[in-house]
């Protein structure tokens, strides 16, 4: 099993003749994803690679049962995007693009709270449940190099490292259930809590790893549901970017996110609330294997 995406998960494409979303189409059509239809309005009646192009997101799903959308647009037609797809009932969003206003991006992210619809993203590369599908462009060309199927479940604020952590699973001899790149911006849909409860409720999940870095909530929300002891299952993580402690406030490195505002947004913080809760903590992906391992987790 894994969570939000499998094998028989039925996707939509909306912005399906963009460049980026023709290449991840068909990495997503080589890997065995159900990609049922995409829609940009003005082409409909055309196809991409056997797929059936729509006007709309409701034409679309008029012929089609749709239960996830990879949306790929401009920042600035983000918000018109995702509320098409949710009056059309579709249950689970991917948003790509990154650079979305802040108060677009806020409006999105209470607007699928509001319709019980589940959002990865925005400025993600995607989620993929090794060995059944994905959405997104995760894994590139050939995710079985990358991601091996398995039990441990994987949240990262990052693109690049949930390949590195990935990688550094695969060569310990461990597999994946689900890999989410939760993307890197202030406001994101789901957060990084709500994908643990997700691994903890999914039988064919064991473990759970999480890769962080400074800005935001989410770390902290992952310690305070630990110690509510809601989750049983073991979590490693990795919290990123101890170097911007040495610089000043305010400053984002890498994602807009990644800024400190104040001592609960550095590294240490997070590192230290998630010790204290009873998550493994380590600065170095290559341990990560080998603490899964001191709870029972090996290969």
């Amino acid at each position: 099993m894994s969570i939000l995406v499998t094998r028989s998960t039925r996707i939509l494409i909306q912005g399906i003749t963009g460049g980026q979303a023709r290449s991840d189409l068909k990495r997503s059509l080589d890997y065995g994803a159900k990609v049922v239809a995409g829609v940009t309005p003005g082409r409909g009646g055309e196809s991409v690679l056997g797929v059936p192009i729509y006007d709309t997101v409701g034409r679309a799903v008029a012929d089609h049962p749709v239960d996830a959308s990879a949306i790929y647009v401009p920042p600035l037609m983000a918000k018109s995007a995702v509320l098409e797809a949710i009056d059309a009932g579709i249950g689970l969003l991917l948003l790509t693009a990154e650079f979305i206003p802040v108060h677009d991006i806020s409006y999105i992210a209470a607007a699928t709270r509001e319709a019980g619809v589940r959002l990865i993203g925005a400025n993600t590369n995607g989620i993929i449940s090794p060995g059944q599908s994905r959405l997104g462009g995760i894994g590139g060309a050939d995710p079985d190099e990358i991601y091996s199927p398995g039990r441990i479940g994987v949240c990262s604020r990052s693109g690049g490292m949930s390949a590195e952590i990935a990688l550094a699973l695969k060569a310990a001899g461990l597999g994946i259930s689900t890999c989410v790149s939760m993307g890197g911006d202030a406001v994101t849909g789901l957060g990084m809590a709500e994908y643990v409860e997700l691994f903890e409720q999914d039988p064919d999940t064991d473990a759970i790893v999480l890769i962080g870095e400074p800005g935001t909530r989410n770390e902290h929300d992952v310690a305070r549901l630990v110690r509510s002891g809601r989750i049983g299952k073991p979590i490693a993580a990795m919290i990123s970017g101890l170097f911007q402690e040495r610089y000043p406030k305010g400053v984002s490195f890498g994602h807009a996110a990644a800024m400190i505002a104040d001592d609960n947004d550095t590294a240490t913080a997070k590192r230290r609330a998630l010790a204290e809760a009873g998550v493994m903590v380590t600065s170095l992906l290559e341990e990560i294997p080998s603490l899964l391992a001191e709870r029972g987790i090996a290969a």
